[in-house]
């Protein structure tokens, strides 16, 4: 399977638009996904250097979900992998409750 630079590319614009369209930081972000803050940078910038893994751990955790197209069927039925395909509120959760959200101040 080859996945070119230019859906790549996409895909880096959707995650970034994406995390600000939550309003969520880097760091926020990071922090929810179980990723580093410099991950989020790369994954935006340059995606093609990023491991499968932690992109799929940034897009699920950002309530999205990624879809392969083109792939032959295995020969023993495999039932696909439900992601939570709920929309995000105006901020979602993580399963985490308000009281355990620290909040931070942004002063400019």
């Amino acid at each position: 399977m080859k996945i070119e630079k230019n859906l790549l590319t996409e895909l880096a614009k959707a995650l970034k638009a994406e995390r600000k369209r939550q309003k969520l930081s880097r760091e926020e972000t990071a922090s929810v996904c179980d990723v580093s803050s410099s991950f989020i940078r790369d994954a935006e910038a340059n995606p093609e250097n990023c491991s499968l893994g932690k992109m799929v751990r940034l897009i699920t955790g950002l309530g999205l979900s990624l879809d392969l197209v083109g792939l032959s069927e295995p020969t023993e039925k495999v039932q696909p992998h439900k992601f939570n395909n709920r929309k995000p509120t105006k901020r979602p959760d993580f399963g985490v409750s308000e009281d355990q959200i620290i909040k931070q101040s942004r002063t400019r």
